[in-house]
């Protein structure tokens, strides 16, 4: 089978991540993963706080710095790389895959949308929207919300939440028929011990072949000393 991350933070993108991409590579690439996806926090959460208030075209520049710097690696390192966001909503987050940079520098209009409407603007544009730890609860977020009309699926695995949230998760993609989708939301490479994400029979040859897989139910998801 082949195994792909599909929740990963990368420094200096996300604020609250502290491993490099480089680092993440290389730690993915020892555990035997044929490729990763980097979701930063887009422009509307946690980036990276020396960017914060700059032009949105500078913005966007900015947060796909990483990954352009991971493309450059792939090679060398011999591991894939794959772009995706994580979009938020007063701590509720999703992960956008299938859309590139050049789509987000022609669409500033999103930042003015109402999270509903920019999910399925997502969508409509050809992109898979998963709704990460949607049962996560912690001091900044004010309640659980829900949007099951506006997602593909969301994680029924986030190996960096317990039991409780990802079976709650499990439950809630059961009872609306939603894609049951996993990642790790590592943000420390080596120093998370517990990882999940997204198997196939086949590579990945592209963002555009992965969301078509994941829509097609060609992936499935698994975990590794997770709390599910």
């Amino acid at each position: 089978m082949y195994k792909y991350e599909t929740h990963l933070h990368t420094s200096p993108v996300s604020a609250c991540a502290s491993a490099s991409v480089r680092e993440n590579m290389e730690f993915y690439k020892s555990k035997g993963y044929d490729g990763i996806f980097i979701t930063n926090h887009f422009i509307d959460g946690n980036i990276c706080h020396d960017v914060r208030g700059k032009s949105y075209a500078e913005m966007v520049e900015f947060y796909c710095s990483d990954y352009e710097e991971a493309k450059r690696l792939e090679k060398e390192i011999g591991i894939k790389v794959f772009f995706g966001i994580e979009t938020t909503f007063g701590g509720t987050d999703f992960l956008v895959y299938g859309l590139d940079k050049e789509w987000y520098l022609s669409h500033p209009e999103i930042q003015d949308m109402k999270k509903s409407d920019q999910l399925k603007f997502y969508m409509e544009n050809g992109a898979l929207v998963i709704q990460a730890h949607p049962f996560r609860e912690a001091s900044y977020i004010d309640h659980i919300r829900l949007f099951p009309r506006c997602i593909h699926g969301t994680e029924v695995v986030n190996a960096s939440r317990g039991a409780f949230d990802n079976q709650m998760a499990k439950l809630y993609a059961e009872k609306y028929g939603l894609i049951e989708f996993a990642g790790s939301d590592n943000h420390i490479a080596s120093r998370l011990d517990r990882l999940a994400g997204m198997e196939s029979e086949e590579p990945i040859e592209s963002e555009f072949d992965f969301v078509q897989k994941v829509k097609n139910g060609k992936m499935k998801y698994f975990a590794e000393n997770c709390q599910i």
